[in-house]
């Protein structure tokens, strides 16, 4: 954890200051795209994503070429129920595994030549279970988020966000339970593979907490109470990333569900990420939807690590490359539409 002291109250006034999108940039990018030797809209979603890029890096032509996957990882206390197939064990041991290369992470950073960083929240000391009470106190959930601010460094075109923690896909349909209502059952999915009386018990855990912890009314103690550290550090990220103008690729349920705290407590506020793809836990889509974000890619996994979004690195760069790259109507002499 970093050694300065952070509040939910510093938290809130930098979300509050956060830069808005730099028009001029995406207006450039909209200008090229129209002349490019292409009928228009023939590239789909691939347009809009550059123009995006754009935006939100505040140049034009955008470009990636230094992009970079963080994994936050962190124990919860609820884990203690048996919300998951995996012992809390395996959080530690999956360290191990990304140190060493074999992860399928670290395969996909590779293939998309994507630069991985991990970083550990106390993993010795797991958040409460929250089922009786708060996650985490109100320095232990701001002192998260500083430390998910700090772990975004300058000289990054583009970030992919994920996390690891036995238990975090709890956290999760807590986190959207008590932001958007809901049942329990409307959230809870299998994670890492629960099914019969595990599945039931993880969807007692979900409503226990959210029953447990009330309502916060305000999405910053909705962390504090529901979240975990390595939830609370990628929602850190996402602003950091956000004043630093490093658009952003979130992960599955569990990495959408921190961003959504976000999302709940200003609208705009993730204007600058992208969902890099669609869970098959079944929450997810249910929280895309109420995110309005439609994912880069649909490909049934549910890994975490940040695994689809950084695979959807390859598509960001792709609509960079073609952007930037393909010459226009007057450049190759082709006649334009008529």
């Amino acid at each position: 954890m970093p050694d300065p002291i952070a509040t939910l109250d510093e938290m809130r006034r930098i979300l509050a200051m956060l830069p808005g999108p730099d028009l001029a940039a995406g207006a450039a990018a909209a200008e090229r795209e129209r002349r490019l030797t292409k009928p228009a809209g023939a590239l789909g979603r691939l347009e809009a994503v550059a123009e995006w890029l754009a935006t939100w890096q505040g140049r034009h032509p955008p470009d990636v070429r230094r992009p970079r996957t963080i994994v936050f990882a962190a124990n919860h206390g609820v884990a203690a129920r048996g919300v998951s197939a995996y012992p809390q064990a395996v959080t530690q041991q999956m360290m191990a595994n990304f140190a060493a290369g074999g992860a399928a992470v670290n395969q996909i950073c590779t293939s998309v030549d994507a630069d991985l960083r991990v970083y550990e929240l106390d993993l010795e000391h797991p958040t409460a279970d929250f089922t009786t009470g708060p996650a985490m106190t109100e320095e232990g959930c701001a002192r998260a988020m500083a430390y998910g601010m700090m772990a975004v460094e300058p000289g990054v075109d583009l970030i992919a966000l994920g996390e690891m923690g036995i238990g975090n896909t709890t956290a999760a349909a807590a986190l959207a339970l008590a932001l958007f209502g809901g049942a329990a059952t409307d959230w809870v999915g299998p994670g890492t593979g629960v099914a019969g009386r595990a599945l039931a018990a993880k969807t007692a855990a979900v409503a226990a907490a959210v029953a447990a912890n009330g309502a916060a009314g305000d999405p910053f103690e909705t962390m504090r109470r529901l979240g975990g550290y390595e939830l609370a550090a990628i929602a850190g990220a996402v602003m950091a990333a956000r004043l630093a103008r490093i658009p952003v690729l979130i992960d599955g349920y569990a990495a959408t569900a921190a961003a959504a705290t976000l999302f709940a407590a200003d609208p705009r506020a993730l204007d600058h990420c992208l969902v890099g793809h669609c869970s098959a836990e079944p929450g997810h889509r249910r929280l895309l939807d109420r995110l309005g974000q439609e994912p880069l890619l649909d490909l049934g996994m549910r890994l975490g690590e940040g695994s689809g979004a950084t695979l959807a690195i390859a598509l960001v760069k792709a609509a960079a490359a073609c952007h930037a790259g393909m010459a226009t109507f007057a450049e190759a002499g082709v006649s334009g539409p008529a």
